[in-house]
């Protein structure tokens, strides 16, 4: 882990979070060969920690993130494209771009659009304010709501200038924001117009937004990792003078709103073959004392933790070291 520019912290070559403003840095993909990219970030409720998830709907979680489970194992239809955590920080859902949903921990299952014929595909979803419910939005600006989510309005009947490529619900849950590719804004409910790029000639596209805690501004960053701020959205930093050479840049704002993480994922060579498949589930089968030096045991724990979580329960305070009394333990 180095430091970077504005005070952000840059882990790896292959997929990097930086961290600015209250955003700590909890940790990153960076020990593992990952098998497909990194499309999606979730914070945890009190910003403690934080969720990355990538296209195959492999879970990899930091801080106080608990791992409730993933798709890894899973033939998919279509590939993870995003997360949503629950307001209890028990749970999270996964969606696909064909509007699947995959439920994990408290998340319950409200419905999904994996059985219809999409006109274009999903590229983000936002929970209701009671985890109730969530939105499901396409690259058409359609709106897909279930649970207790509201339906507001949509650009699905718009002609864009560019595909929408993300949302943010308001403080309420009473409206929410979608966001283009080209930092167009479109507000409906109680969502407030607090500013766009729309009228901008970016240097790189808008890949995503997140609201403030007040629910009274927004950000955008770009895949350069610019960060443009509205309203009450403070700047806290933005690697947009660097060069990322990213495919995609997601964001997610700290609870307190001074502060947001970004993660940059970088192109996977496709020259490069695939990993192997999952390991089957050890089951819980193994305990400390199964391991002489601390290095067996966190090899062990690296071998299923990205699949299965802790299986053997070798971590008992959740912080990704497993049998701190074993020799060699950090």
């Amino acid at each position: 882990m180095t430091s970077t520019s504005a005070g952000a912290t840059q882990t790896n070559p292959a997929e990097d979070v930086y961290a600015f403003g209250d955003a700590p840095f909890y940790g990153s993909t960076g020990h593992l060969h990952l098998a497909r990219p990194i499309v999606g970030m979730a914070a945890t409720p009190s910003g403690g920690g934080y969720y990355e998830v990538a296209t195959d709907g492999g879970i990899f979680s930091y801080g106080d993130a608990k791992f409730y489970g993933s798709t890894v194992a899973i033939r998919l239809n279509k590939p993870i494209v995003g997360m949503a955590v629950t307001p209890t920080g028990n749970g999270y859902w996964l969606v696909a771009t064909d509007g699947g949903i995959f439920s994990y921990g408290d998340a319950a299952f409200y419905g999904s659009t994996g059985a219809i014929a999409l006109n274009r595909p999903i590229v983000g979803m936002a929970p209701t304010p009671s985890g109730h419910g969530y939105w499901l939005v396409a690259t058409d600006g359609g709106i897909f709501s279930f649970g207790d989510a509201a339906f507001y309005g949509s650009t699905g009947a718009i002609h864009l200038n560019q595909p929408i490529v993300g949302m943010a619900r308001t403080l309420s849950g009473n409206g929410y924001w979608l966001v283009a590719m080209d930092g167009g804004i479109f507000s409906y409910g109680d969502a407030k117009f607090y500013g766009s790029t729309g009228a901008i000639k970016l240097a790189q596209p808008v890949t995503g937004m997140t609201a403030t805690a007040s629910g009274n501004g927004y950000w955008f960053v770009a895949r350069d990792g610019g960060i443009f701020s509205y309203g009450d959205a403070a700047f806290y930093g933005s690697m947009g003078a660097t060069n990322l050479g990213t495919k995609s840049v997601t964001m997610v704002a700290t609870p307190t709103g001074q502060g947001y993480w970004m993660v940059a994922t970088h192109p996977i060579d496709a020259a490069t073959p695939a990993p192997p498949a999952p390991p089957a589930n050890p089951g819980d089968n193994k305990d400390c004392t199964d391991f002489t030096t601390y290095a067996q045991a966190k090899a062990y724990f690296d071998t299923y933790y990205p699949y299965y979580g802790d299986v053997s329960h070798l971590d008992a305070d959740g912080n990704q070291i497993p049998c701190e009394t074993l020799p060699g333990a950090p």
